[in-house]
């Protein structure tokens, strides 16, 4: 039997890490991070990464292991886990990957297509154009570039619209030409063609929307009274990487440039990450194969993950 790699998804602030660390206990196996902003270094307040204590409770992978400059990728990380997973299933039956970026997860699980990078140019060209001249011109020209994509691709989202341009125009060839892991099921849903080496159980973790916009707010507080503005303005001189393009610094960069108090940002971020969590339930709750509990009821988890091992 094919070893098991036991998945853990959901929001920000439902509860991954404590859990995650209690399955690592009693599994004696390590940790793959699946959060791209806390593979970083130097963010940790930001990314609420696992402290030093957590990390001493298991081994950890991807976390904190890049500088803010170095590029990174869901198809980079694909294969890092792979490679890595195909020393650490020699010495444990079972690994357990948690996190909540959606895309590096789906890489993972379901495989990722080896979309060639853009340059830059045709990348600051279209981002103009989108400003001045709006999504409908993009949409046309897509439809006639990409005719399949076209009919697939979500219309409303001009950062998707975007991206498949810059594949066309860099490569001369149709965005949809380079999708080659995913089928149709009967549903109409997508399923990846891609195998894997070890089997995938995944699990999801999942709040009443009080509850869970509870902690978000207190979790917020917390980054606040540990200091992530002092940490953003150690980053400030390097906002403009990638890797800083994300909830909470983005906001503590305004109250650095003197645009808003800190209470108005700590409530936005408040607000922008509740909305990110609501965005990670949205794609989560379109994947079928996600088993759905309550951080707390962990031995049910158990029983599931047993009955797979």
């Amino acid at each position: 039997m094919k070893p098991l790699l036991v998945v853990i998804v959901g929001p920000t602030a439902v509860g991954k890490t404590e859990l995650t660390l209690q399955l690592a206990e009693r599994m004696k196996c390590p940790v793959l991070n699946c959060d791209s902003r806390q593979i970083y270094r130097g963010m940790s307040i930001g990314t609420a990464s696992p402290t030093e204590e957590q990390l001493a409770r298991a081994k950890h992978y991807f976390t904190g292991m890049l500088d803010l400059e170095e590029y990174y990728s869901a198809a980079r990380y694909e294969q890092d886990v792979l490679t890595l997973t195909a020393e650490l299933f020699y010495k444990h039956n079972a690994l357990l990957l948690s996190g909540g970026s959606m895309m590096y997860i789906d890489a993972v699980c379901n495989g990722i297509d080896d979309i060639p990078r853009v340059s830059e140019e045709i990348r600051c060209q279209l981002k103009e154009r989108l400003e001045h001249e709006g999504l409908e011109p993009l949409l046309e020209e897509l439809r006639l570039l990409d005719p399949d994509h076209y009919e697939t691709v979500d219309r409303k989202n001009g950062k998707r619209v975007v991206h498949a341009l810059e594949v066309c125009y860099s490569t001369g060839r149709p965005y949809s030409s380079f999708l080659t892991r995913r089928t149709l099921r009967s549903d109409g849903t997508e399923a990846s063609t891609t195998e894997r080496p070890f089997r995938i159980l995944k699990i999801g973790l999942q709040r009443p929307r009080e509850e869970l916009f509870a902690r978000i707010n207190a979790r917020v507080d917390g980054m606040i009274n540990a200091g992530l503005l002092h940490e953003a303005s150690l980053l400030y001189p390097k906002r403009e990487l990638n890797a800083l393009n994300t909830v909470g610094y983005k906001e503590m960069f305004k109250v650095i440039d003197g645009e808003w108090e800190l209470t108005m940002a700590t409530e936005r971020l408040k607000k922008n990450t509740r909305v990110y969590a609501k965005k990670q339930m949205t794609w989560f709750m379109h994947d079928k194969d996600i088993h759905w509990f309550h951080p707390d009821d962990i031995e049910n988890i158990w029983s599931l993950i047993n009955e797979n091992i």
